[in-house]
């Protein structure tokens, strides 16, 4: 399922392009990508209390700068970013073409998304056994998703929260709408079956595992979309 990126990349309209990478991996390239994140990053990154969190902002940005440039075929300090009111980042006016990106990223892994043209959203969470996530459930979800997970055997709830987290969390980014949001967004899903977004209009919903004990969800607002998944490999990031 997931593939090297050939050396010349191409996204093509219809087409969603998935890059996971391990941000564990990439730790020798910090240093490296602190050189090529904005001050707007590098200060973000800074507010992190944790030395371990400040890291993971520093690689995921640093990743998505090096992924952005290849498509854009530019050098990836060369970007520049634009922020939606609710902190989505999209990339400037200057850049010409109309590539779309979204990245989610949970402990020490990271995904990241793109389209062209279409509004894209994914998110990513570890499954943590420790969530309350009946609590959680009944805060934000509808009436219906919380009684299919209270109504789930214990070992599958879990599982399906963070299915519906996920799903939530994918469109919600997509459209640049808030966490408050979250219980106006219903999805349709069991243990056994994919999810479905419930709303009007052309949307894709799709849930991946892409690494053990987490689950993801890409919000695309297109249908028929060809999907391909890209392993983010180290000799990738500095040729």
């Amino acid at each position: 399922m997931w593939l090297q990126a050939p050396t010349n990349i191409k996204l093509l309209p219809g087409e969603v392009h998935i890059w996971r990478a391990n941000l564990q991996e990439v730790q020798p390239l910090l240093e490296y990508f602190s050189q090529i994140l904005s001050e707007e990053e590098l200060a973000r990154g800074n507010r992190f209390h944790f030395e371990q969190h400040r890291q993971r902002f520093i690689a995921a940005r640093g990743i998505l700068r090096t992924i952005l440039g290849r498509y854009l075929n530019i050098e990836p300090f060369k970007i520049h970013f634009g922020y939606e009111p609710r902190g989505k980042p999209f990339l400037d006016k200057i850049h010409r073409g109309n590539l779309s990106f979204n990245l989610s990223h949970s402990q020490d892994f990271a995904l990241y998304a793109l389209s062209i043209n279409d509004s894209i959203g994914v998110d990513l969470e570890c499954i943590k056994s420790t969530t309350d996530v009946l609590s959680l459930a009944q805060r934000f979800f509808s009436l219906r998703e919380y009684t299919v997970i209270k109504s789930a055997p214990r070992e599958q709830q879990q599982q399906l929260f963070f299915r519906y987290w996920t799903c939530k969390e994918a469109y919600l980014k997509a459209t640049g709408m808030g966490l408050t949001d979250l219980q106006k967004i219903e999805i349709s899903l069991t243990p056994t079956q994919p999810a479905n977004l419930n709303i009007p209009g052309e949307w894709s919903l799709v849930e991946i595992k892409p690494f053990p004990n987490f689950a993801a969800a890409i919000a695309v607002a297109r249908k028929d979309l060809q999907f391909q998944y890209l392993e983010l490999e180290t000799s990738l990031i500095v040729d």
